[in-house]
């Protein structure tokens, strides 16, 4: 036996119990996943606070949907999906993205300065990041960390894809001008 079967049979083993409603493995459940998701809900909303509800409630999506889950790709995948749904959710509910600007024709992309960037830690930049004005943020991350089309991130923030790019645009320029400032 491979350790990746090794995995995937403790994996959903664990599930299995988690389905069961047994306290101990949903623990664990989310003694696993709770740096990686929290951090997806910061990355997305910005702020700590506003963060842990959103976190939380991802959690409890998680286990309600936990038996959609069907075997096909990652666990992680899956559960990251819940908690990134869960912040756009948090994200359009408090109808931050309807304040962000759209610049439908915005050519111009700088380059980040790449040397800044190899010196900084991987906290430094996820709190840069999180800094990032929530429209701009939340493009940024559907698309560079998550990778999501254009067309998907119009779908799913009700905006077009021109928007999306114009997002992303204006992203790439604000984390550039805050690298700059950092050398």
């Amino acid at each position: 036996m491979t350790n990746r079967q090794l995995i995937s049979t403790d994996e959903q083993e664990l599930i299995s119990k988690c389905l069961e409603n047994n306290k101990i493995a949903q623990q664990q459940m989310y003694d696993l996943l709770k740096g990686r998701m929290f951090a997806v809900c910061v990355r997305y909303v910005g702020d700590v606070e506003c963060a842990k509800d959103v976190f939380h409630d991802g959690f409890i999506t998680l286990f309600s949907k936990l038996n959609t889950y069907k075997g096909d790709g990652s666990f992680e995948g899956w559960a990251r999906r819940i908690f990134v749904t869960t912040s756009l959710m948090h994200l359009r509910k408090t109808d931050v993205l309807k304040r962000a600007e759209q610049i439908e024709d915005f050519n111009s992309v700088l380059q980040s300065d790449v040397s800044v960037v190899e010196k900084m830690e991987t906290k430094e930049l996820l709190k840069l990041i999180t800094q990032m004005p929530v429209g701009f943020r939340t493009v940024f991350n559907m698309y560079a960390i998550e990778g999501y089309t254009h067309e998907e991130i119009a779908k799913e923030l009700h905006i077009t894809p021109g928007g999306s790019r114009s997002q992303l645009s204006r992203a790439r320029i604000w984390l550039r001008e805050k690298l700059r400032n950092l050398k």
